[in-house]
């Protein structure tokens, strides 16, 4: 078994769907958590207040630089991860095309470095 996190990304230029919309996507995103809880896989996931809430730490000599707002400006941005624990990429994969389809965003899988 390997770790894999899967990030949605918002674009960043686009308010807040409308709330017809959101609810029918938080729907089918919490029954996908649902199924991976039920699966056994499910080990961590949560949504992301928005980029303008982040605090950047930069290392500067003997000091800490610290900053409001995201590290770099983007079209887009981490909204939510989750964190999977699954056999292998290809399924890992899978409950990413769900949480794609289910947002209709950007879904980025990546697995944990260092093996299971």
């Amino acid at each position: 078994m390997g770790q894999y996190l899967i990030s949605i990304y918002h674009p960043a230029d686009t308010g807040r769907p409308d709330p017809e919309f959101l609810a029918g996507v938080m729907r089918e995103v919490e029954a996908i958590h649902h199924e991976l809880v039920e699966a056994g896989s499910w080990v961590f996931g949560q949504g992301l207040h928005a980029p303008e809430t982040a605090t950047v730490l930069r290392a500067d000599g003997d000091g800490m630089l610290v900053t409001d707002g995201p590290f770099a400006e983007g079209k887009e941005y981490l909204g939510g991860i989750t964190i999977v624990s699954v056999p292998d990429l290809d399924v890992a994969l899978d409950w990413g095309r769900r949480y794609a389809r289910a947002t209709t965003l950007p879904v980025e899988v990546r697995p944990f470095a260092g093996g299971s």
